[in-house]
């Protein structure tokens, strides 16, 4: 998986194992900048939890990348399965995560005039609520330890707006707010946080857009998912008195 698209980077030999005995939590890690970061994750050593709401597709991955990976299926666009998500999560572990990365989001391209209540509502808590319930369920057990690393999955939309993109752009200038926030109240905590914001990235979420004025999206001008996979590695193998506050990526 993490191999195809050519141009990218895999985990080399001076990421092997760096995460040996940390487990980690990926949401949204069913396909694409998901699954893509888990199995990096667990290349480099780290135990992934992998969320999201096909459990087949999830313990298909689990099967392949090992390294004692588990399947945790949850509804994230629903308030009481992602609770539910991480109360398992943390009985697994026996506690809470040391690597949570927040990824798992809808995206969508409609105007706002055609967009329904139900749709808006749904991209709000899948991108917005449901990363802080696993921000809220994670934190004080990483505070407890003084160590843990919370990374947010951003997107060149959480800066920069464009027709059709309303809802998921709203959500992602939330997220943005969110990581900030969360940076000032862990800062000297030994919790650290980073927010990695790429730019578009060639993934199924593509699949079938069109933008408002009938273009399509320009694929092959794209990041390959591995890049947002490999920021998210170079964050989390820094020094531990190093932060990586805010990683911006666009295609070369």
């Amino acid at each position: 998986m993490g191999r195809e698209g050519g141009a990218s980077a895999w985990p080399d030999e001076g990421h092997d194992f760096a995460l040996a005995g940390r487990t980690a939590v990926v949401t949204g890690a069913s396909r694409g900048i998901g699954a893509e970061i888990a199995q990096w994750l667990a290349t480099s050593g780290a135990r992934v939890a992998l969320v999201a709401r096909s459990r087949d597709s999830l313990v298909e991955l689990a099967g392949t990348i090992g390294n004692g990976a588990v399947a945790i299926d949850a509804d994230l666009a629903d308030e009481h399965s992602a609770m539910d998500g991480a109360m398992r999560i943390q009985a697994t572990f026996g506690g809470a995560p040391d690597i949570l990365v927040n990824n798992a989001g809808i995206f969508q391209i409609t105007p706002l005039e055609a967009m329904t209540v139900g749709s808006y509502s749904a991209a709000l808590a899948t991108n917005l609520i449901a990363p802080f319930i696993f921000i809220k369920a994670f934190l004080p057990g990483m505070r407890s330890r003084s160590s843990g690393h919370i990374v947010t999955i951003g997107s060149v939309a959480d800066r920069s707006i464009f027709p059709g993109n309303g809802a998921y752009s709203a959500t992602k200038f939330g997220a943005r707010a969110i990581h900030e926030v969360l940076r000032e109240e862990t800062r000297g905590s030994g919790v650290r946080a980073t927010l990695i914001s790429p730019s578009s990235v060639d993934t199924e979420i593509w699949d079938g857009i069109r933008f408002p004025d009938g273009g399509e999206p320009d694929r092959a001008g794209m990041l390959h998912r591995g890049a947002v996979a490999n920021a998210v590695l170079f964050a989390l193998t820094q020094p531990a008195d190093v932060n990586i506050d805010e990683m911006r990526l666009s295609r070369a």
